[in-house]
């Protein structure tokens, strides 16, 4: 799914990731169907649970400019293997996203694994309602 323009966009971008505590940087870009690409980055806090990660970031990004229609989401962690989102970051995602819409988790490598947020989270808190 991801092409690697924007594999490559967020790499860049987790180089602004502000980890003065974890020193894990984590960039996330978001692409809305319109072509408007959101990039996010993790943001730490020294009351570590004021923290946002770099998925939110870029998902809030998008919804305060009153974007609410996404094509793919793009994760990037200087880890061995592809990344995967906290728990938190799913929640959100299955909040404002198709269970259908493809998230691309990207290693130090640059190998990738690509799954639907349906995938990521099945079974959501929006299912209960």
């Amino acid at each position: 799914m991801a092409t690697t323009n924007l594999i490559d966009l967020v790499v860049e971008t987790t180089k602004n990731a502000y980890v003065p505590y974890s020193h894990f940087p984590v960039g996330a870009v978001l692409v809305a169907k319109n072509g408007q690409v959101f990039t996010g980055v993790n943001i730490e806090n020294a009351s570590f649970g004021l923290t946002n990660c770099a998925e939110r970031t870029a998902i809030f990004k998008a919804v305060s400019e009153g974007i609410l229609d996404f094509e793919e989401l793009i994760i990037y962690g200087e880890t061995q293997k592809p990344i995967s989102p906290c728990g938190a970051c799913r929640q959100v995602m299955a909040e404002f996203f198709d269970k259908d819409l493809p998230v691309t988790l990207v290693a130090k490598d640059k190998s990738t694994v690509v799954m639907t947020v349906g995938e990521l989270l099945p079974y959501t808190f929006t299912d209960l309602t």
